[in-house]
């Protein structure tokens, strides 16, 4: 395997993250030191304010494995997609910057684990997952998205919107040129395409801790999904999601 071709991508969209960003590449430094297959880090930063650039830029300066790239228009779907495309490893994992599920568990989703799939979806529902923490009217309003999302998308899936996905090279290949979604509603998308496509999606339960500096407005982000999905359907509808 070349350096050119590594086995694991990490894809992590970055906004405003210079306090937590930090501590998120030392876990994943930490992490890759213990592996034997090849590895690269893609930080795309999306349109940040603070010095979330300069703390990625001084890491991947020590780091070779490490690339930072550029967004300046905000979405956490376009840095998602930038950082697929832009991603060159066998299996390219997206992951939040809190790593609110343990890097650990990022083994999970590779072979020798798991195996056989074109996209490997963390699930907080899935059974033998586990929440850690979470505020009942959270995790009550996350349940009505999610059957929201199963009425109207997707009907397959107990957690679409988990921040940890893994999708083979080709898969992700295949899907990322065709998303269009550049706001929160980019994981149902993707999903929403993967399986109009006929690729084979499965959950993987993870342990998940609930972070309070978590970023999601819920009910504001859960109102934009709604909307989106509706603009989903009319892209397929309209073909644009077609084959290239």
């Amino acid at each position: 395997m070349s350096e050119k071709e590594p086995f694991l991508s990490i894809v992590i969209p970055v906004h405003n993250e210079e306090k937590r960003l930090p501590a998120a590449l030392q876990k994943i430094d930490d992490f890759l030191a213990g592996q034997s297959y090849t590895a690269e880090v893609v930080v795309v930063e999306n349109g940040s304010a603070d010095k979330t650039i300069e703390v990625a830029e001084r890491f991947a300066a020590e780091h070779p494995y490490v690339r930072v790239f550029v967004e300046d228009a905000r979405g956490k779907g376009l840095a998602v997609r930038r950082g697929m495309i832009e991603a060159r490893g066998q299996y390219r994992f997206m992951a939040d910057v809190d790593f609110s599920m343990p890097v650990e568990e990022i083994g999970h989703f590779l072979p020798p684990k798991l195996e056989g799939y074109d996209v490997a979806i963390g699930s907080r529902e899935a059974p033998g997952a586990v929440r850690y923490d979470e505020p009942l009217r959270r995790h009550l309003m996350g349940r009505v998205l999610n059957l929201l999302v199963k009425l109207l998308a997707i009907p397959d899936f107990e957690d679409t919107q988990c921040g940890f996905k893994c999708f083979t090279a080709h898969t992700a290949e295949d899907i990322f040129p065709l998303q269009r979604m550049n706001g929160i509603g980019f994981d149902v998308e993707a999903l929403f395409i993967a399986k109009r496509r006929g690729y084979k999606v499965v959950e993987v339960p993870i342990n998940w801790y609930y972070d309070a500096d978590s970023r999601m407005k819920l009910m504001k982000d859960s109102l934009a999904i709604i909307r989106e999905i509706f603009e989903i359907r009319r892209n397929w509808r309209d073909g644009v999601y077609k084959q290239r």
